[in-house]
C-alpha cells in the first residue's frame, strides 16, 4: 500500500500544480487586458493634449494598474497607436509554480478611436 501511495501521490501533486498553474495563468491574462483597457480609456480622454502626452498618459495608467495587482517582469507599449486610435500592448510573463517550466508571455491589447473636441458648427 504505502509503495502504491509512494508512486501516485506525486502524481497526484503534479497534477493539483498544473490546476493551480492554468488558474494563475488564466488571472495574469486577465489583468493583462484590463490594464490594456484601462489604459486606453485613460489615453483617449485628455483633452486637447498632444498624442505623445496621451500615449504617456495611457501607459501610466496600465503600469500602475499593474502595479497595484502585484504584476512583475511586464512591459507596456502604445505601438500601433495613430493620430486616429490610442493601441496599448501588454506583454507579462507570469509566475510559476512547477520548477523546469518556461513561463510563456501573455500579450494583450485594447484598442479605441481617440476623443477629439471639435467645436460646434455655427450657422449663420
Amino acid at each position: 500500500m504505502s509503495v502504491s501511495l509512494a508512486i501516485v501521490f506525486p502524481v497526484v501533486l503534479l497534477l493539483l500544480l498544473l490546476v493551480v498553474q492554468a488558474a494563475l495563468w488564466w488571472y495574469d491574462r486577465q489583468v493583462a487586458l484590463t490594464a490594456a483597457r484601462e489604459g486606453v480609456d485613460a489615453g483617449r480622454v485628455q483633452g486637447n493634449a498632444t498624442d505623445e502626452v496621451k500615449n504617456e498618459a495611457a501607459r501610466r495608467q496600465a503600469r500602475d494598474f499593474l502595479d497595484r495587482q502585484g504584476a512583475h517582469g511586464y512591459t507596456v507599449t502604445t505601438d500601433g497607436s495613430t493620430p486616429v486610435t490610442i493601441r496599448v500592448t501588454v506583454e507579462l510573463t507570469p509566475p510559476l509554480l512547477i520548477p523546469g517550466l518556461s513561463a510563456p508571455t501573455i500579450t494583450q491589447f485594447a484598442e479605441a478611436p481617440r476623443e477629439r473636441f471639435v467645436p460646434p458648427v455655427v450657422k449663420p
